[in-house]
């Protein structure tokens, strides 16, 4: 056989055991916690819990449920067998029916999923996936405003060279750059809540919404069957039950959520990307571990790959949010299908991204380290740019019209940074020529004094930066361990 063919044997060997493709997503980036609840195993024990959960409330209320059988089920509901599942969906082309199957034939009973749709499982055994997720997202949006924090009273007397369009604009304060993208942040946590606190879970309602199969099982005693949807949303353990809904919750519902996620992720992306800029000027940097790499070919560059990958991550939830506005507004009567596939990907990887955003960007955090000395350097050398608002501000107080003394000062401006630019000059002379320009009339004393003042002044960043503070350490104390919690070690 010639060298690189596969003989017949081995292809058939290989058509029968097909690679394993690993969702990257989730086993390179997202942490254990949010693993365990996406994962095939994972979401197949809370399948079997929430069936328990019904079979118990069913029998309280008085169908015939034996005892014997919820006890074989709750033996059984660990062991999970992915592949043995897979085998039977093949014959039955029916995802809950082989779950239902397999599930039987482990306990010993057909006593799962009387009175029951698939949606009556898979909506809310979803959506129990959703929540708790949330909740962990949550956690870890509290501790990453922590260290938000943290940093912006660490560097909120560091004055600074704010850039608007990237170029120098006026000073401010690290500290309040830091407060700045963290007060996004600190909003986008406030839109989650809301997300949180109103999620309401479809409960069972039937093939159509109208629990008419549940009826029939209680004799169409509507009380009971109303008792029964309460305990199973209890166990569930969310806010709210919709009320007027077909074979599927809403999918804006979805779109609520990964909008809410998106959002999250809108502060830190901003953080990031500001955060490579700054290390272009080599102002700051996110940290370089000792024994990383930053270019195979290049020794010397310490590249901003955590940052860059938060930017990915952004990208990644924006395309899903994209999916979920797609089916938000589409739905067929009482429900269909056609979501499926996407929701499958769109709602796990949603949350890998997010999730593994949020390691990576509390790894920033921690490790991120700003240079004093560059960046006193280049407050220095745009200084007497950075003031020209005051100086223009000094002059209208002294009776110069407000369109003269811009005009004035945006001429020696432009012809400073000209000079400077073709090497004509080698400092910042900018003062001196505004000293000259009797349109001014300001004396050089005065704007030397406004300069000298210039590296202290930063208006009202600090007292911004102690209300994003205060603000963040409220949220601290009513949630102690999210505030508390600490990053794995990331890729």
């Amino acid at each position: 056989m010639p060298k690189g063919e596969l003989s017949l044997e081995s292809s058939r060997s290989a058509a029968q055991a097909p690679p394993v493709i690993p969702n990257v997503l989730a086993e390179r980036y997202a942490s254990s916690a949010i693993q365990a609840i996406w994962s095939a195993e994972g979401r197949i024990v809370l399948e079997r819990e929430f069936w328990i959960a019904v079979m118990k409330a069913q029998r309280d209320l008085g169908l015939d449920v034996p005892s014997e059988a919820i006890a074989a089920y709750e033996s059984v509901k660990n062991q999970v067998d992915p592949a043995s599942i897979m085998a039977r969906e093949k014959i039955s082309r029916h995802d809950v029916k082989a779950r239902i199957e397999e599930f039987n034939d482990l306990a010993g009973f057909e006593q799962v999923h009387k009175g029951m749709t698939s949606r009556d499982l898979t909506e809310n055994v979803e959506q129990l996936q959703v929540y708790r997720s949330l909740q962990i997202i949550r956690d870890k949006s509290v501790a990453t405003l922590r260290r938000l924090r943290e940093r912006a009273e660490q560097w909120n007397e560091l004055i600074l060279t704010a850039r608007t369009h990237n170029v120098a604009a006026q000073p401010t304060t690290l500290g309040k750059r830091v407060a700045m993208f963290g007060e996004e942040l600190l909003s986008a946590l406030t839109a989650l809540d809301a997300v949180i606190g109103h999620y309401a879970v479809r409960g069972l309602k039937g093939a159509v919404g109208t629990q008419m199969d549940q009826l029939s099982l209680f004799e169409g005693d509507a009380d009971k069957v109303a008792e029964l949807e309460q305990r199973v949303v209890s166990h569930l353990g969310m806010p709210a039950v919709w009320t007027n809904v077909g074979q599927v919750y809403p999918r804006s519902l979805d779109l609520r959520v990964v909008a809410a996620l998106t959002d999250l992720a809108s502060g830190p992306s901003s953080f990031c990307k500001t955060l490579r800029l700054m290390a272009g000027h080599e102002t700051a940097s996110e940290g370089f571990a000792p024994g990383q790499t930053g270019s195979s070919a290049m020794p010397h560059k310490m590249n901003s790959r955590s940052c860059e990958r938060v930017n990915g991550f952004h990208v990644i939830l924006k395309g899903y949010l994209t999916m979920a506005s797609g089916l938000a507004g589409d739905q067929w009567n009482e429900g269909d299908v056609s979501c499926s596939v996407v929701r499958r990907v769109m709602l796990p990887d949603a949350f890998f991204a997010i999730d593994g955003l949020f390691e990576t960007f509390l790894t920033i955090l921690d490790q991120m380290d700003a240079y004093e000395a560059v960046i006193a350097a280049e407050t220095a050398h745009y200084l007497p740019f950075l003031m020209t608002t005051t100086i223009m501000m000094e002059a209208v107080k002294s009776g110069v019209g407000r369109e003269t003394a811009h005009k004035a000062i945006k001429e020696h401006a432009v012809a400073t940074v000209n000079d400077l630019r073709t090497g004509k000059v080698s400092t910042n002379n900018l003062v001196e020529r505004l000293a000259e320009d009797i349109r001014l009339g300001l004396p050089v004393e005065i704007l030397q004094g406004i300069i000298a003042r210039g590296d202290r002044e930063s208006g009202a960043a600090k007292a911004q930066v102690a209300a994003f503070a205060k603000a963040v350490r409220e949220l601290e104390t009513a949630s102690p361990e999210a505030a508390a919690y600490s990053p794995g070690s990331i890729l």
